[in-house]
């Protein structure tokens, strides 16, 4: 069994950080921080604040022997250079996080999507633990996606499978940040959804749809048509035993998972509706931090 797994979620808003350490054939958390990411003031900035706190934890904890990052885009697997952040500002692209962040720590560095993060989590850990096949999908400033089959992450052979959110359901839709119009993500996301509800926020949204608001009832009834889509799309393509949702539009519990059963069944003819398993994630918004040290641990 190894020693402890450190893990680091870089978010929009804040850098989510849990340490795991062994228990009998499993691991448990030992702790569980956030920090600001201050994304707006760019990458060499973000960077610093994952090293602040990946140090803080290095210094506290001697047991730690695997580091993992889970990030909200597309890099380079091998050389750990950013290609597409599409929800965070600034200059992103061609940034070489993982080298940056390996130098300060001096400490190797698993890199890993942040929706694969969440995959491997709540596959391995939460809700899909004992599931062949897994079928997870993350919702927030952006919709994430994997897909884990027998305890491993499908990555295809481009290494991208999975991206549940980047499938056009609309070649005509809005545009996403991709570049293609019409996917998922792009007619799904937290800000379709406040925008249809005319709302601030997510939670207001939920609320005013508990309350019986009519507008923001049909917004969350829009959003849920589109991830039914997507997901009923992945059930007839990849047969999943178990949908976990997860994410900040997920907080909503049933207000938001039911509709998106009743999208789901409704577009799935091959498969009995009974047999079409969505939860919600068992580890929160702490998926992905989880994930990420997972990722340390799978890594060579």
């Amino acid at each position: 069994m190894s020693g402890q797994l450190l893990g680091l979620d870089l978010g929009g808003t804040n850098i989510k950080v849990v340490l795991l350490e062994p228990d009998g054939d499993i691991f448990r958390p030992a702790s569980a921080r956030e920090h600001p990411t201050e994304a707006g003031a760019g990458p060499e900035h973000v960077a610093d604040n994952l090293i602040r706190a990946a140090r803080a934890q290095l210094r506290e904890n001697s047991g730690i022997d695997r580091v993992g990052l889970g990030v909200p885009g597309l890099f380079d697997s091998a050389t750990g250079v950013i290609e597409l952040f599409p929800n965070l500002p600034g200059g992103w692209e061609g940034f070489p996080l993982r080298a940056t962040i390996e130098d300060a720590l001096d400490t190797p560095i698993t890199m890993v999507n942040d929706a694969r993060a969440f995959t491997l989590a709540e596959g391995i850990l939460g809700a899909g633990r004992g599931f062949r096949i897994v079928a997870c999908l993350t919702l927030g400033t952006g919709v994430g996606g994997g897909i884990m089959i027998d305890g491993r992450i499908h990555l295809g052979a481009f290494g991208v499978a999975g991206e549940i959110g980047h499938q056009i359901i609309d070649p005509d839709g809005p545009l996403c940040g991709c570049g293609n119009r019409g996917c998922v993500e792009a007619m799904s996301r937290a800000d379709v959804l406040t925008d249809h509800a005319g709302r601030e926020s997510v939670e207001e949204v939920y609320r005013a749809a508990a309350g019986g608001d009519a507008r923001s009832v049909a917004a969350i009834e829009g959003v849920a048509r589109a991830l039914g889509i997507g997901l009923a799309n992945v059930v007839t393509l990849i047969g999943p035993d178990r949908i976990v949702i997860g994410g900040g539009i997920a907080d909503a519990g049933e207000l938001v998972l039911d509709p998106i059963r009743r999208a789901i069944r409704e577009r799935v003819t091959l498969v009995p509706a009974e047999r079409i398993d969505v939860v919600a994630s068992q580890l929160g918004k702490w998926s992905g931090a989880h994930g990420a040290a997972l990722a340390g641990l799978l890594s060579p």
